[in-house]
């Protein structure tokens, strides 16, 4: 089975969430959010979204509920939640943690073991914490209070921290005697274009990722009227949006690949266009062009697509004249990669060929057994989501590591199904399949919103709104549960279902199966639920991938061999690694 809280790195219940948002329970959803996701308010602003394309209303409408600005809708109306954070440790345990970097991973691993009374020392070369979150990530988008709210709960748990220290020896940070070290360091460096002008032209190329550092930072605040933004992820429209308000009147996003190819999210593009930003494709860059050591433009070639004899794609010259764009200022957000100079390589710890840290991806450690990374200085650049659920990881490594048990010895997550029926026709929720459109973020007027970089652009759903979303979720971590000893076979379930995905046949292979349901399962990727053989002899098929969890199955039926059971999953954190260790940091 494949859902929304299942497709979140960080195993988010997001029905649950969701339910109680609809019943203006908005601080019980944020503190679910805050369990699993650390940043709520982050994250209800920035999330790259990987659980929306799994969400079942996408399969009955075009779009998905918007989960992730439902994240925000939690955080914007909650109370105070101080009170219901978890206390400093009043016993400290002796183990000393040192984590390189303050960045959501990091962050996430302190807030996982601080609880436990770990001592544990976040070092950073920023002035304040929160790593990629506060540096790259425009204020535009996402409020420098929400970044300082988030990272001031984990503040609060009492790391020791240590900003403005960059570390610049792994060999002598191992030397200070921690227990383990959680490097969460990032990918901190941009690609650069090594083209023809690039250094005569030096002064006025800028690498993506660091120009929007000191953008966030107050060190630059303008740039020229014409700006060329060369790349297609989520960091170059950061950087285009940007240039909009630091006085870029003239701004393009220039791409080597095709519109549908590019690695921006949809909406990150649909943004830029709507502030008048134009995305030009299937163009690579050939040459800075400049006067007397003054950037005048970019030259560049026309491709298309190709594909070569074994199907493999491929970018070839069109043959059309080259394309030369003049500006003023050009910004290389063409992708980064991760940079570790400081990390010696005598002390244990291997590299790939690709000169990143060998690290295993179920407990994210090194080959040294003291060290661990995540984030992307784990496995290259991803988004916050990620960073997060490698925290979690980390820190039950490194508790594990030091309570002296194998890390590779993981702690099954707990799993409930609680039956949802509280009468003959009574379900514990709305199980409403109605059509409903997805509700639009509201924005910002444009002209005032392109005259501040520090003013918020989205305003976020108000609470109406937030509950009209809310409601739209078909709680999809409710179950159908089938007894085949109360079943008669009276096809009841098979006539309400309505996506029918609920087929009585003969057996048969998986092949022979598929195509002889009520609706073809053709999605080979979804498990088929096969009940064993009823009286009849037919068995029950159902195809979970077409399934809306609608309960109507279960209204119907008339002898309560279908059930609706609320599955609920706890992904293990460093809590509950080694209970006994909890509970005596705890007393």
């Amino acid at each position: 089975m494949v859902d929304c809280q299942w497709a979140c790195p960080a195993h988010t219940p997001v029905p649950e969430y969701i339910r109680l948002i609809a019943e203006q329970r908005y601080t019980d959803a944020y503190m679910i959010n805050w369990k699993s996701n650390v940043f709520p308010g982050v994250l209800g602003r920035t999330c790259d979204r990987p659980c929306e394309p799994a969400c079942r209303r996408g399969r009955i409408e075009e779009e998905p509920v918007a989960i992730c600005r439902l994240k925000r809708v939690a955080a914007d109306n909650k109370d105070d939640v101080t009170g219901r954070l978890p206390p400093r440790a009043k016993l400290k345990n002796g183990k000393r943690i040192a984590v390189v970097g303050a960045g959501p991973a990091s962050l996430t691993v302190a807030r996982d073991l601080l609880p436990l009374g770990y001592e544990v020392v976040i070092y950073d070369g920023d002035a304040k914490a929160g790593g990629m979150i506060r540096s790259q990530i425009p204020r535009f988008r996402l409020p420098e209070s929400v970044i300082d709210e988030e990272v001031g709960y984990v503040a609060a748990l009492g790391p020791t921290l240590r900003l403005g220290e960059r570390i610049d020896s792994l060999k002598a940070l191992l030397a200070e005697d921690y227990d383990a070290v959680f490097v969460g360091s990032g990918a901190p460096r941009g690609r650069d274009l090594d083209i023809p002008g690039r250094q005569e032209a030096a002064a006025n190329i800028h690498i993506g990722i660091d120009w929007l550092s000191k953008v966030s930072f107050g060190h630059v605040d303008k740039i020229g009227r014409r700006v060329i933004v060369l790349g297609g992820g989520n960091t170059a429209m950061d950087c285009c949006r940007t240039s909009r308000r630091l006085g870029g009147t003239d701004v393009k996003v220039i791409v080597r690949s095709g519109f549908d190819e590019m690695k921006a999210s949809p909406w990150e593009k649909e943004d830029a266009m709507h502030e008048d930003i134009p995305i030009l494709n299937y163009l690579v860059p050939k040459a800075f062009t400049h006067d007397a050591g003054k950037l005048t433009g970019v030259t560049f070639e026309k491709v298309d697509v190709s594909f070569d004899d074994q199907g493999r794609r491929q970018l070839l010259p069109t043959g059309e004249p080259d394309v030369h764009f003049e500006c003023d200022d050009v910004l290389v957000a063409v992708g980064q990669e991760n940079a570790f100079p400081w990390i010696e390589r005598d002390i244990g710890l291997e590299f790939d060929r690709w000169n990143m840290p060998v690290v295993n991806e179920t407990t994210f450690a090194s080959t040294n057994p003291k060290v661990f990374f995540g984030g992307d200085a784990a496995f290259g650049p991803k988004n916050i989501i990620w960073a997060v659920a490698h925290g979690h990881q980390a820190a039950v490594s490194i508790h594990l590591l030091c309570e002296g048990q194998d890390v590779a010895d993981r702690p099954a997550p707990g799993v409930t199904l609680v039956s949802q029926k509280m009468g003959i026709h009574e379900w514990s929720y709305d199980n409403d399949i109605s059509n409903a459109v997805r509700h639009r973020v509201p924005q910002r007027d444009k002209v005032e919103a392109l005259g501040n970089v520090k003013l918020e652009v989205e305003l976020g759903f108000d609470q109406g709104v937030g509950y009209k979303e809310a409601q739209r979720c078909l709680n999809c971590d409710v179950e159908t549960v089938f007894a085949e000893p109360l079943c008669i076979e009276c096809d009841a379930c098979v006539d309400i279902c309505p996506v029918d995905c609920i087929t009585f046949t003969e057996n048969g292979d998986e092949a022979d199966l598929r195509p002889r349901l009520k609706a073809p399962a053709l999605n080979l990727e979804q498990d088929l639920y096969v009940s064993k053989t009823l009286p009849t002899g037919k068995v029950m098929v159902k195809d979970e991938d077409v399934c809306l969890h609608c309960g109507l199955c279960a209204e119907r039926c008339p002898t309560g061999a279908w059930d609706m059971q609320k599955f609920l999953i706890e992904i293990t954190q460093a809590d509950g690694a080694c209970p006994s260790h909890s509970r005596m940091a705890a007393e």
